[in-house]
């Protein structure tokens, strides 16, 4: 009742109080040997489609690009837990980029992420995996996204040790970039050098040279230079650059 004083402890017959401190003593111990909760990872579900990617293409598609590159960066950092980049779904990651790109196709973020974040783990089959998806992604606006596949091209060459990789993706952007810089466009040619394709890159040099489409002088000194160790390397007495 209110107001009714509490008997002191030492009313309480001892038999009570030794239960107690053994159920307490049988609690901590319980306490003690749980093993200690873990945070799992949930699985990245699909990225929005069908009716809701038709809702966001509906308003403005920049902030729902956006969202959805929030969205896939926050998912790495759950509650409690930290997914490394080698544990996710490349596949469904891949998803997410592209739809990305689809809401806001002249942003170069989702790119970015798969070639300087998660084409960049210590997993080639990954490391790969996102390059081709920069590769595939190139051929639909060259111009705006030549940066990420002469990217590819130098990870595949030197993080990949992948040179007919690396020589496929510059071949690309010769063959596709109008606008990208000289350098990029002239890739290919020095890794069929590094490939030991001396003639091949003997003729394309040549032919870039006899073209006229190389004006600026110090670039044309390093092309010639360039030219006359390729044909060093073909003589019988030349020696290969390595």
């Amino acid at each position: 009742m209110i107001g009714r004083s509490l008997r002191p402890a030492r009313v309480v017959p001892r038999s009570a109080l030794i239960l107690l401190a053994l159920c307490l003593s049988l609690q901590v111990g319980f306490t003690l040997v749980q093993p200690r909760p873990t945070a799992r990872a949930a699985a990245l579900t699909p990225p929005p489609a069908g009716p809701a990617l038709a809702l966001m293409q509906g308003f403005d598609r920049l902030p729902a690009a956006h969202l959805l590159i929030l969205y896939l960066q926050a998912f790495d950092n759950q509650p409690g837990i930290s997914i490394p980049y080698l544990e996710l779904d490349y596949p469904r990651v891949a998803e997410w980029l592209v739809t990305a790109l689809r809401l806001d196709p002249v942003g170069q973020y989702p790119l970015l992420m798969a070639t300087q974040l998660y084409g960049q783990v210590p997993d080639p089959a990954r490391s790969r995996f996102m390059l081709e998806l920069a590769y595939d992604q190139f051929l639909v606006d060259p111009e705006r996204r030549w940066p990420w596949l002469a990217h590819g091209a130098i990870m595949a060459k030197h993080r990949l040790n992948d040179l007919p990789l690396a020589l496929k993706f510059a071949r690309t952007i010769q063959a596709h970039s109008k606008h990208a810089p000289s350098w990029a466009r002239q890739m290919h040619i020095f890794l069929l050098e590094d490939m030991g394709e001396f003639e091949a890159a003997r003729i394309l040099l040549g032919g870039l040279l006899a073209s006229g489409t190389v004006t600026d002088m110090h670039e044309r000194i390093l092309l010639l230079e360039s030219l006359e160790r390729i044909k060093a390397a073909e003589s019988p007495t030349g020696s290969t650059r390595h």
